[in-house]
């Protein structure tokens, strides 16, 4: 089985395939990304479906592309076999936006004669459902219950046991296509015409890219994440916090979560992101699917949501699939989605915040929800939660979570100081400077120099280091210097990277769950902006460094870095991330002095009144 950052992505912003070194599609979810998936080998094997599209076996052929890259600011995938008797090249994508879910596969002969050969073993049901096959004319339709797949290719298709296959032989400048088209049951979809979706695929992604504000030496690195997250945005305007599920947090441990539903969490962080590099069409179309979604329904809002807004998200094990490496359970569903977080609310009224003063235009709507969320958190912030990370043990009262909570009444005060909202503007001034207070005296140990993870807590958590990125406190507080030194002192992982939090093996910890993980790499690139901000450029710089050289060769990330296996662990390509990078390397390209996407940092807003300036510290 190939490395978690082994595998490219291609997509269209309705779903995604992962796509390994030998050519082999071994995830793909059909229509949307948290359908069931039709090639589930990634958490099972060949059995469980895939398609394989390479030069044919020989004793001679390599088993993996020689070469592969995304063709310039695209997604479109181009990978490169050299041969014994020459050398091919296939180009992966899908066109976007399509209401017709369709995988593209091109091969091009590059030089010599090669023979390739196409095997697809199509399984419905996350690889527990053999399809009906028949011919339909040149075409091959593939079919379970309400979906359909159908399989285009030029080369002749025989299906044998449920599986499809062609073979042939590509010289230089000849080309071959084969389409994967997903259709309901009772729907032909019209002939693919590949040569000319290819063309408005790469047009779509040149346009998009060129609307960034991206410039400077780290341009590049900055785009390609920009273009990750993009591809996790979906037509409705949901964005899911990665395509996958169930990849594991420790390779044979069973922290194996559902990631392809929308957080309002990651959403309005890949938001934030994107708006600060010059994309406001995703902030537009989120900010509407928000609306949409949440409707007047402020008192029982979620933590994450269904693409199309659904609020059911079962949680269940897949018992027939052994995981990603005997990684089990495999998982679909969350059952966080019941959880209590209250720092959702300080992230959806950052992200509505920046993107007005980066220029989206006002909506009376979204005003009015973001009003009635802050009325809402009025009533509960007091409550414990079970915080950003989303602990399955007792709730807590998260230090997080409670600068959060006063973000959001900070950005909702200053929206209607704007004159675009009415609120009891002194009421939720006394209510912000109140979590401020509370939050310096019972989130802080003195003794320690340092914030904890919860009230009266002795853990650290990674989380703390967003205090002077959101605001709460200036980067030159004593409280945060000492925070930043001790998170680095006791959640540093021996080659320099980030825990979120302590675990404790085969002991229950504070997540309520057993086993451990991997460094959480967003985690550290907010170590990188914490640094930057207090004026250890040097220090963030390298460790900046460090963690761009983790990507793979197509410059995509997983959630974190298992620092014992020297791998990338958790579910891929993660949006948080991939954000995390994009503002990290934003802000280091800020201070040095090159132009780029501003990061406004810190977001200083208001001190409370009763919180004095503290003398300024020179780390």
């Amino acid at each position: 089985m190939a490395l978690i950052e082994d595998y490219a992505l291609v997509g269209g912003m309705t779903t995604a395939a992962l796509i390994s070194r030998e050519g082999s599609v071994d995830w793909l979810c059909m229509p949307r990304f948290d359908s069931p998936a039709v090639f589930t080998s990634l958490l099972g094997g060949p059995e469980h479906g895939r398609w394989t599209l390479s030069p044919a076996a020989g004793p001679d052929t390599g088993a993996t592309a020689a070469r592969r890259r995304y063709r310039g600011d695209t997604l479109i995938l181009e990978s490169e076999w050299d041969t014994p008797h020459g050398t091919v090249r296939v180009t992966d994508f899908m066109p976007p936006h399509s209401s017709a879910p369709q995988l593209t596969r091109i091969v091009d002969g590059v030089s010599g004669q090669v023979t390739m050969q196409s095997v697809a073993n199509v399984r419905f049901g996350y690889g527990k459902d053999a399809p009906r096959i028949r011919a339909v004319g040149d075409r091959t339709r593939a079919a379970h219950g309400p979906d359909t797949l159908w399989f285009d290719a030029e080369p002749p298709v025989t299906a044998e046991d449920g599986t499809l296959r062609s073979q042939f032989t590509v010289g230089p400048g000849q080309r071959v296509a084969f389409t994967l088209t997903w259709q309901p049951a009772d729907v032909i979809p019209p002939l693919p015409e590949p040569r000319n979706s290819l063309a408005s695929t790469e047009t779509y992604w040149n346009d998009w890219t060129s609307r960034s504000t991206c410039t400077g030496p780290d341009r590049e690195t900055v785009v390609r994440s920009l273009i990750t997250l993009k591809a996790l945005t979906h037509t409705t305007g949901g964005i899911v916090a990665a395509p996958t599920t169930s990849l594991p947090e420790e390779i044979g441990g069973s922290r194996n979560w559902d990631y392809r539903y929308c957080w309002l969490r990651d959403s309005a962080l890949t938001v934030t992101s994107l708006v600060r590099a010059g994309h406001l069409d995703e902030a537009r179309a989120w900010r509407a699917w928000l609306v949409d979604t949440l409707g007047r329904n402020a008192d029982g809002v979620q933590i994450m949501y269904g693409l199309g807004g659904e609020r059911l998200l079962p949680e269940r094990e897949l018992g027939w699939l052994p995981g990603y490496e005997n990684s089990g359970p495999v998982r679909i569903g969350n059952a966080a989605a019941e959880q209590l977080q209250l720092d959702v609310f300080g992230e959806i009224a950052d992200a509505l915040d920046t993107a007005r003063r980066y220029g989206l235009e006002p909506c009376p709507q979204a005003s009015a929800l973001q009003v009635r969320l802050v009325e809402t958190l009025e009533k509960r912030w007091r409550e414990p939660d079970e915080g950003i990370w989303e602990v399955r043990g007792p709730r807590r009262h998260f230090v997080h979570s409670k600068v959060m909570a006063w973000v959001a009444l900070d950005r909702t005060i200053r929206l209607i100081e704007s004159g675009a909202a009415t609120g009891p503007l002194d009421r939720w001034r006394d209510v912000r400077d109140e979590i401020h207070d509370q939050v310096c005296e019972q989130g802080y140990d003195p003794e320690r120099g340092t914030f904890t993870q919860s009230y009266g807590s002795d853990e650290l958590d990674a989380s703390l280091l967003l205090i002077p990125l959101m605001g709460f406190l200036p980067p030159d507080d004593p409280r945060v210097i000492g925070t930043v030194d001790a998170v680095v002192r006791e959640l540093s992982t021996p080659d320099g990277f980030l825990l979120r939090y302590p675990t404790h093996g085969a002991h229950t910890g504070v997540d309520g769950l057993k086993g451990d993980e991997g460094a959480f790499l967003a985690c550290s690139f907010w170590l990188v902006e914490a640094l930057t901000l207090t004026g250890r450029h040097k220090e963030a710089r390298t460790l900046l460094d460090r963690l761009l050289a983790l990507r793979n060769d197509l410059g995509l990330l997983a959630e974190e870095w298992d620092p014992r296996l020297q791998r990338q662990v958790g579910n891929a390509p993660q949006g948080f991330s991939h954000w995390a990078l994009a503002d990290a390397v934003s802000r280091t390209a800020a201070s040095a002095g090159h132009i780029g996407p501003v990061v406004p940092g810190p977001r200083i807003a208001h001190r409370p009144a009763s919180q004095p300036a503290v003398p300024a510290v020179v780390a």
